[in-house]
């Protein structure tokens, strides 16, 4: 990076010649400039932006600079991310203004192009002219993020207004951009993110930088839009007003190769409207001849478009580019509404393979868009999804998700991958099988699926190898992937086959959504789960896999960021579940339970249940649906609403009773899932049997269903045998009922067993894990071990038989609180169970630390009482023994004194009692009463949720006795050997195994009807939360706020017509005014002419006819000279002329002046028609006049309506008088102007003061703008007990006079505060004033007011009219208060202006003390009260007021000065009137 600068600091010659030189030499920057590395570069903190903080990015740059350098390092340094889109405004660089639409549509079309495909804007960076509108609109419609405001300024460096200011290496530097007007140069605007700052040498010259900028352009254009994509990065000319040059840079761009497609803002001005108007005249036919790279926007068009869809689909049209290159563009700006409408349209022709490539590109940037838009386009996932595309889109690089695909594939093949392993598809699926757990199969670990994608990829290899292929063989680190991947080896030999054979299922959508979940590719993730069969299953697998990865993400101490997002994804997928199996609840409950109980193939011959469950997907199988199933299963047709808890009873007794309990049909039980035992009887489908065969059936079903309580019974005959053979003599040889005993645990034990061999798991000891998973299968299996062991001893003689006894003894506590287990199923008992668990569980380590604390005391205690003790197992009882029992109260009160009967003492005996008290405070007072509060604590956390806690276990509960044999042990010895039967025929007949799970075994067409009802649910759960989404209030907000920006902005549009419309209309009327003039002048001349023809004619006819002289009534008064000869034609002279009429009848005279007025005679019309003729002339005029004039009367602001007054007001007029003090004197209007006010509401009684009250109204109409249209104002009148009291003061209206009073009380205070403001120090900086206030008419009832503005603010009252002041507060009240301090010394000490009150320094309603002005006048008592009370303040010294406590009255200060009482009067009316 370089600058350009001065050589040597001196200016070049061409700028300073000699005085031997002239201006010859022609300033070159190669000759008088020098290059130097940069010395101006940071950051820019612009300070007039006060709504947001705007920084930007700079460097001072040379101009012949390398643009792979400054996109370096804008790229590197700077972090700006790559542009998908170059978007170059050239424009005007003078300030112009841009009519509303075309601003609106350039702001946002522009920004919403720019922040939707995430490009760049390139502009010339100066504070006018279009970059000035592009900052507006980025600071309008633009966000915070500096990241994203990519809009670069490329400003010549010369041009800059105080650029000096900027130079530093990596400063940070503020900068005001508000520039000299009379300068030349210009300011950076504030909205611009990064500024290159060209540097050619020159100052004050633009245009420099036009060459860097181009260059710059060209350089990104060759850079790739995306990665994965092979086009350049497109570049727009965007073009907004602009002189003759901006012409020619168009010619330019579309002249380029490749060529740069412009777009014109039509409407805009100038260079812009040209370009359209060149274009619409030369489009024939529908084609443009004058270039089609060129794309004309009219924002005033009726089909318009979005700007930002305008500037990208021209964009598109004028790369011209093919079809499959334009969506690759349209993918890289994430634009699918552009690929939608303009080239994924019907008819276009498109390359093989290339909708392939495309998806697998859109599935890879994650847009979501684009792969709905290429699905609704026909694309179908058994075509497009191959082993090879699926491979590809798990090993696409995503940093940190790739590295964490890759730990879970370490973890779950329990080896290290080397650097820049290719995951596979086995690999995948033991990822997914490692994060499900259990007994879950992938379909990628399967035998089919290993032997098919061995011979792929065995096929594929010996391609290569022979040279079949056209890409290159595979590396070793391929090899490395086929034997990790272990595919499924062949038996038969050695010998491969060659040809590739079809994968056991084709690829469908389930496979796509799991990539997306291991992926983390959320969004992508949820538009998946849309598409395909088993929505409800995939949205519980998701919400699984998400778990385990984000317990993964925390056992390997990732960043926590990580784990929180996985677990508010499964919370996400977790919520969608259970909303859909909700509506599919409420839309048939049947098919629901269907939904849950039926297998799917694809989930590892799961059902959705059993994936719920094992994701701990608690608010899923809480749900009323999944319960409901849960208690058909338990009930099985037993109809519990029909039938007693002591029908069951009596059944179980009597066997026979059964028959009187009533079932469901078998309609109601379609929904219910066979269990293994159903079938092993041949109960394959409850549905399938026939109505008529056999009772027996029914009945052996109904009597496994009761199994349960057949259990918990035989269970309790158990512990009773158990407990009588522990609590009697145990002889050498078992009694009966100990054989008993025997035989039941041995069954029991035989029964677990089976459970574990029968587990679904492969390997032995995955079953293993999962059973001891189980905390009664724990349980179980250490009481069947310790009842062996006690078994083995009972049989040798003591002291192995009393041990095995005491085996026994131990052995029952275990079978005992396996009763708690059969009580869980109870919906009362069942939560309690839950909340002991919890707290049993979590009160761990409390309970550690009890322990150390018991340790501490009990070591001690025992070492100092007992200092002689030998080594013995019985010392570690004596520890804990009595310490622990003190915790429960039991303090050995005999043994604190540990001194014998004969006085001999331990040594140290005395500090046991001490330690012991110490011990006694932690243990009794303080663990204690901790674990109780932990216990309370957790009763009532988990008082809330227990019974949906006590929901998720019972599934555990009744799938334990759904899965056993419904006979209880010992009888379940013949069910495990027609069990063993079963299985042994099942073998030979080779049939596949029964799941263990009870599942709903369905046909194709109830499969396809379960699916197409899944469906529906899922269409109708959108719609309603479609609904919801556009139905709440954040919603209706938004949709009111964008319809009230449609509205304001046809306001706006409508009122800008309006004013265009009046203006023109006030214009047209003005000329035919003036052509009404000249008409009606014509015309009146016309006629003056033709009267005087007329005339002419009838005095000839006279003259002829008669030879006498003119009669006297036609002589002139003022003829001259004696008679001539016979006919004497009036002297034309003597007549009005014609300009004098009209400025007469204009002036407002009704007649002639007398010395100009014709002595004629009424008998005679000659000279009285021409005056006549002049009226009519003068009238007419005057007419049009009138007429012109009430078109120039504007439109009031609101409708006209309200009441109607006339208002007076004081005016100033100078006097004639000799005194220079009383020239200017105030009078009172001539006339009333009329006006219109319409009251306002507000509170009775807020505007009312001690004797007037008031009301606020709003001006709809005045005349002359004696008042402004459209304000409120306040009006006030006197109290009529005011005005009965003062009515015998005064002669006629008091109110008028009271009002009279009050507005020149008022105008004397503002005139004595216009003195004080030029008299005070500049210092005091405030400059407070009185309102102006007008005499009122109301018409409709003849009524005297005052009016004056409203004041709206903070009200407040300085001092009163009796002289007390109210504590200041700020410097403006000291001002006030200081003011009626300062009228008392300005008048003599005869007058005071109080009662000052207002918002802020505007002010009304003051009392003038002393004259005769208003009622609320006190006088002397006023003065008097305010010199007492007053505290001269820091104004008051300013002003040079000094304080007194005593005054004379009035009347002595007058009398005490005779002369000065007619001066002093006087002074004051002539200086406040």
């Amino acid at each position: 990076m370089g600058e350009h600068s001065w050589q040597e600091s001196t200016l070049p010659l061409s700028l300073c010649p000699g005085p031997e030189q002239g201006m010859e030499e022609k300033w070159s920057m190669m000759v008088h400039t020098k290059a130097s590395p940069t010395d101006a570069y940071g950051i820019i903190d612009f300070q007039d932006t006060a709504t947001r903080v705007c920084r930007a990015k700079y460097i001072r740059v040379a101009v012949d600079s390398r643009p792979e350098a400054l996109l370096q390092l804008m790229l590197r340094e700077w972090q700006m991310e790559r542009p998908k889109l170059l978007l170059t405004v050239q424009g005007g660089s003078e300030n112009f203004v841009l009519p509303p639409k075309v601003k609106q549509a350039f702001s946002k079309g522009l920004i919403n192009a720019a922040l939707s495909t995430g490009a760049w804007i390139l502009t010339d960076g100066i504070n006018t002219g279009v970059s000035k509108y592009v900052g507006d609109a980025v600071k309008t419609f633009g966000g915070h993020d500096l990241r994203k405001r990519n809009t670069i300024g490329i400003t010549p460096w010369g041009m800059i207004d105080n650029n000096m200011d900027l130079i530093g290496r990596d400063v940070f530097r503020p900068y005001q951009p508000l520039g000299n007007p009379l300068s030349k140069r210009a300011c950076l605007n504030g909205f611009h993110s990064h500024f290159l700052l060209v540097d050619d040498g020159t100052l004050g010259k633009h245009g420099c930088q036009e060459g860097l900028r181009r260059k710059l352009e060209k350089h990104i254009q060759l850079q790739k839009v995306h990665p994965r994509l092979k086009q350049g990065v497109p570049v727009v000319c965007v073009v907004v007003e602009g002189g003759p040059a901006i012409v020619s840079t168009v010619l330019d761009y579309i002249r380029s190769a490749p060529p740069v497609p412009v777009f014109v803002f039509e409407g805009s001005g100038k260079a812009a409207d040209l370009l359209a108007f060149l274009h619409k005249q030369t489009t024939w036919a529908g084609q443009h001849l004058f270039d089609p790279q060129i794309t004309i926007f009219d924002p005033e068009s009726e089909d318009l478009i979005a700007p930002d869809a305008a500037i990208l689909t021209s964009t598109l049209k004028g790369t011209k580019a093919s079809p499959a290159e334009q969506l690759s563009m349209t993918l890289a700006w994430d634009r699918a509404d552009i690929a939608q409408k303009e080239i994924l349209v019907y008819g276009q022709h498109w390359q093989v393979g290339s909708l392939e490539q495309a998806m697998v590109d859109s599935l890879v940037m994650d847009r979501v868009s684009f792969v709905k838009l290429l699905i609704d386009n026909g694309m179908t996932m058994s075509r497009f999804l191959t082993v090879d595309r699926l491979e590809e889109l798990y090993n696409t690089k995503q940093g940190q998700t790739q590295q964490f695909l890759h730990h879970l594939v370490e973890d779950a093949k329990q080896t290290s991958l080397p650097v820049g392993y290719r995951l596979s598809l086995i690999d995948m699926g033991l990822v997914i099988e490692y994060l499900i757990g259990g007994a879950y199969r992938s379909t990628y670990t399967r035998k089919n699926f290993r032997a098919a994608y061995s011979r792929i990829s065995l096929s594929s290899f010996t391609k290569q190898r022979l040279g079949l292929g056209t890409k290159k063989a595979r590396s070793l680190q391929d090899l490395q992937f086929f034997r990790t991947a272990q595919p499924y080896k062949s038996k038969v030999g050695k010998r491969f086959w060659i040809c590739i054979a079809p994968l056991p299922c084709p690829f469908n959508f389930n496979d796509l959504f799991v990539w997306a979940v291991l992926q983390q590719r959320q969004q992508m993730a949820l538009f998946l789960w849309q598409y395909g069969e088993e929505a409800l299953a995939r949205a519980v697998v998701a919400c699984k896999l998400y778990r385990s990865m984000a317990f993964q993400a925390r056992q390997s101490n990732m960043d926590d960021n990580l784990a929180e997002r996985f677990k508010a994804f499964s919370l996400e997928f977790g919520q969608l579940a259970v909303d859909v199996l909700d509506c599919a609840f409420q839309q048939n409950e049947q098919m629901a339970m269907k939904l849950l109980t039926s297998e799917m193939e694809a989930w590892s011959h799961f059902t959705c249940l059993q994936l719920a469950v094992s994701s701990c997907h608690r608010p899923f199988v809480s749900h009323s649906c999944t319960q409901t199933l849960l208690t058909d299963l338990w009930t099985g047709p037993l109809n519990m609403r029909k039938n007693s808890f002591l029908k069951i009873i009596l059944s179980l007794l009597l066997p026979p009773a059964i028959l009187l309990l009533e079932f469901k049909s078998r309609a109601e039980m379609c929904h219910v899932p066979q269990s293994h035992e159903a079938m092993l009887f041949g109960l394959e489908s409850v549905k399938s049997q026939p109505a008529t065969e056999g009772s027996d059936r029914t009945v052996t079903f109904q009597l496994m269903q009761l199994s349960a309580l057949v259990a918990f019974v035989s269970y309790l005959a158990f512990l009773m045998l158990f407990s009588f053979v522990v609590l009697v003599k145990m002889e050498a040889q078992p009694r009966v009922e100990e054989w008993m005993v025997i035989v039941y645990i041995g069954s029991t034990a035989v029964e677990k067993t089976r459970e574990v061999v029968m587990s679904e798991p492969r390997k032995l000891s995955q079953k293993l894990k999962i059973w001891f998973s189980e905390y009664w299968n724990a349980s179980d299996f250490v009481a069947i071990v310790l009842f062996v062991v006690g078994f083995v001893m009972r049989w040798f003689a003591d002291p192995y038989r009393t041990a095995g006894r005491i085996a026994y003894c131990l052995d029952i506590i275990f079978w005992f609180v396996r009763v708690l287990d059969l009580l869980a199923v109870n919906k009362h008992a069942g939560p309690y169970l839950t909340i002991i668990t919890k707290m049993t569980s979590n009160m761990f380590f409390i309970v550690v630390m009890m322990m150390i604390v018991l340790l501490s005391f009990g070591v001690s205690r025992k070492a100092i009482l007992s200092p002689d003790e030998e080594p013995s197992w019985s010392l570690a009882r004596d520890i804990v023994f009595q310490p622990y029992w003190m915790i429960f109260g039991e303090v050995y009160a005999g043994e604190i004194d540990a001194c014998d009967e004969d006085g001999s003492c331990p040594p140290a005996s005395f500090l046991t009692p001490f330690l012991q008290a110490v011990y006694m405070f932690f243990q009794y007072i303080i663990m204690v009463n901790i674990l109780i509060a932990f216990f309370n604590n957790i009763y009532f956390d988990m008082a809330s949720t227990s019974n949906k806690l006590w929901r998720y276990n019972r599934y555990h509960y009744i799938m334990t006795y759904l899965e056993r044999p419904w006979l209880p042990p010992p009888l379940i010895l013949f069910s495990h050997m027609a069990l063993t039967v079963r299985g042994i025929f099942r073998r030979f007949r080779q049939d596949a195994d029964s799941s263990v799970f009870p599942e709903l075994y369905l046909g194709h067409e109830d499969r396809k009807t379960l699916y197409e009802f899944e469906e529906k649910c899922v269409e109708v759960y959108f719609h309603e939360k479609t609904e919801d989404a556009n139905s709440s209030q954040l919603s209706r907000i938004r949709a009111t706020a964008e319809r009230a920006e449609e509205m304001c902005a046809m306001v706006v549009e409508v009122s800008e017509k309006v004013n265009f419309i009046q203006l023109n209309l006030s214009e047209l009327d003005g000329q035919l005014g003036q052509l009404q003039d000249l008409s009606a002048l014509a015309v009146d001349t016309l006629a003056l002419l033709s009267a005087s023809d007329s005339l002419h004619h009838k005095e000839a006819r006279l003259a002829r006819a008669s030879r006498h002289t003119l009669p006297r009534s036609w002589t002139l008064p003022h003829r001259s000279g004696s008679d001539s000869d016979g006919a004497n034609i009036p002297n034309r002279k003597s007549f009005p002329s014609l300009n004098e009429t009209i400025n007469e009848c204009l002036s407002g005279r009704r007649g002639f002046r007398d010395d100009t007025s014709l002595q004629c005679s009424r008998s005679q019309g000659t000279a009285s028609s021409r005056v006549q003729e002049s009226l009519l002339l003068c009238i007419t005029m005057e007419r049009n006049n009138l007429m012109r004039l009430a078109h120039t009367i504007p439109f009031p602001p609101v409708s006209v309506f309200g009441e109607e007054v006339s208002v007076y007001s004081l005016e100033e007029a100078s006097s004639v008088s000799a005194d220079p003090e009383s020239r200017s004197v105030a009078s009172w209007s001539s006339r009333g102007y009329s006006a219109m006010l319409q009251p306002l509401p507000s509170e009775e009684g807020s505007l009312d003061g001690g004797i007037r009250q008031g009301c606020r109204m709003l001006c709809t109409w005045a005349e002359q703008d004696v008042l402004k249209p459209g304000m409120v104002y306040i009006v006030k009148a006197f109290k009529p007990e005011v005005v009965r009291a003062w009515q015998k003061y005064f002669h006629g209206s008091a109110a008028l006079q009271l009002c009279l009073r009050e507005i020149q009380q008022q105008r004397a205070a503002q005139k004595m505060m216009q003195v004080f403001n030029q008299i005070k120090p500049d210092d005091l900086h405030h400059s407070p004033r009185f309102l102006d206030v007008s005499l009122v008419l109301w018409h409709s009832n003849g009524q005297w007011l005052t009016i004056e503005r409203n004041l709206t603010g903070d009200f407040r009252k300085y001092n009163n009219n009796t002289g007390e002041e109210i504590a200041p507060c700020c410097s403006l009240e000291d001002l006030l208060l200081a003011f009626s301090h300062w009228t008392y010394e300005y008048s003599c000490k005869e007058l005071m202006v109080l009662d000052m009150q207002g918002v802020g320094e505007e002010l009304t309603d003051p009392t003038v003390i002393t004259m005769v002005f208003g009622p609320d006048n006190l006088g002397d008592a006023a003065i008097k009260g305010f010199v007492q009370k007053h505290s001269c303040n820091l104004c008051c010294h300013r002003l040079g007021l000094k304080g007194q406590k005593t005054i004379k009255p009035l009347k002595e200060r007058l009398c005490n000065h005779p002369g000065k009482q007619t001066h002093t009067r006087k002074n004051i009316q002539t200086q406040l009137f």
